[in-house]
């Protein structure tokens, strides 16, 4: 099978680009080249072009896993203080705003996500130690790619955002990332045991680290592959099965949902407003609860029902008991959801076991 080539996101560019303008303007030339450390680990060597003075744009290269923005040019301008102080962020033409309640920005600021963000501070700090910089992020038809985004629908206006969590782009060719997955489940099957952990994202893999030591093991990134890893799981002769992650992805197999990409289905408004009403909601709050833009913002929402716990609690059950049927009851399955701050929102009546078993494997 042909090895398919990794790119770097947005967020890779947006920092590197950010470093050359510092750099421009610290040594009096525009660098060719910057190096950029990922949150991945990951060096990488970017190209810069120079723009207007102290203006550095980076194109991205999505690698084998093109996307609506592979081949942007993504630019940064950083204008930097006389004195030490906070590093601000505005938006330049082709970078939305966020005009609504819900995302991990709040309204009125340039959607550049946290980890982008982060990644920016740490090139620019990288220079120019403490002081005090207002940084600009552009993308070059930033307007036309977010028509065919789902910015609109999140309520960012005005162009695309700024992304990307490891800082790398990791080709998602289904049939190289099944290939990938099934290989990567026998290898835990063979070295740990019996249990595995299954994260939807990198969220679940921090918790499950943080909780239970650095060196956990029989940890498996399942992306939007769930029900694959099940079906491959019963085949392999699993036992237990620990599932971990957030509502936005990990409601959805309560609607029996398996396939977690957006693409497939969505579905996490209607489990919860489901569940909501099963727990006894009035129709008013049912109807609060549809009307939130994201899963976040329905999560803050049902924070202030005294019924919150029984919604999450039902959704986990409902989650369990249908990957228990796909698994034709072969395999045991508990859960953990979470939040985005790693907080447990709900757990299996029988995570005690579950968890016990899969701790054993991973300690090994």
């Amino acid at each position: 099978m042909k090895q398919l080539r990794e790119g770097y996101t947005t967020g890779s560019c947006a920092a590197a680009a950010s470093m050359a303008s510092v750099l421009w303007q610290v040594k009096g030339e525009c660098p060719k080249w910057v190096t950029l450390e990922t949150p991945s680990g990951k060096c990488l060597n970017l190209p810069i072009t120079a723009k207007t003075p102290f203006r550095c744009g980076v194109k991205k290269d999505g690698g084998d896993d093109p996307d609506e923005t592979n081949g942007c040019m993504v630019i940064a301008q950083v204008d930097i203080g006389n004195k030490n102080g906070e590093i601000s962020f505005a938006a330049g033409p082709g970078v939305g705003i966020v005009t609504r309640k819900g995302l991990k920005i709040p309204v009125g600021e340039p959607a550049i996500n946290p980890v982008p963000r982060k990644m920016i501070k740490d090139a620019v700090r990288s220079v120019i130690g403490q002081k005090k910089a207002k940084v600009t992020i552009s993308v070059e038809d930033g307007e036309k790619i977010a028509e065919k985004t789902f910015n609109g629908r999140l309520g960012i206006q005005g162009g695309i955002s700024i992304l990307g969590t490891t800082g790398i782009v990791r080709p998602m060719s289904e049939e190289a990332v099944r290939e990938s997955l099934q290989l990567e489940l026998s290898m835990c099957r063979k070295e740990y045991g019996d249990a595995c952990a299954l994260v939807t994202g990198y969220t679940g893999e921090t918790y499950l680290c943080q909780q239970y030591g650095r060196n956990s093991k029989a940890i498996i990134l399942c992306s939007n592959y769930l029900g694959y890893l099940l079906d491959c799981a019963e085949e392999m002769a699993f036992h237990y099965i620990l599932l971990v992650g957030c509502p936005g992805k990990l409601v959805k197999p309560a609607a029996d949902i398996m396939n977690l990409h957006s693409h497939t289905a969505g579905g996490q408004r209607e489990v919860i407003c489901t569940h909501a009403a099963l727990a006894g909601a009035s129709n008013e709050e049912v109807r609060m609860l549809y009307n939130c833009n994201t899963t976040i913002q329905m999560q803050e929402l049902l924070q202030e029902l005294s019924i919150k716990e029984k919604v999450w609690n039902s959704i986990v059950a409902s989650v369990c008991e249908n990957c228990r049927k796909r698994t034709h009851g072969k395999l045991q399955i508990g859960m953990i959801l979470i939040n985005e701050k790693n907080t447990v929102l709900a757990e299996s009546a029988n995570i005690q076991k579950i968890r016990r078993e899969w701790f054993r494997c991973s300690t090994n």
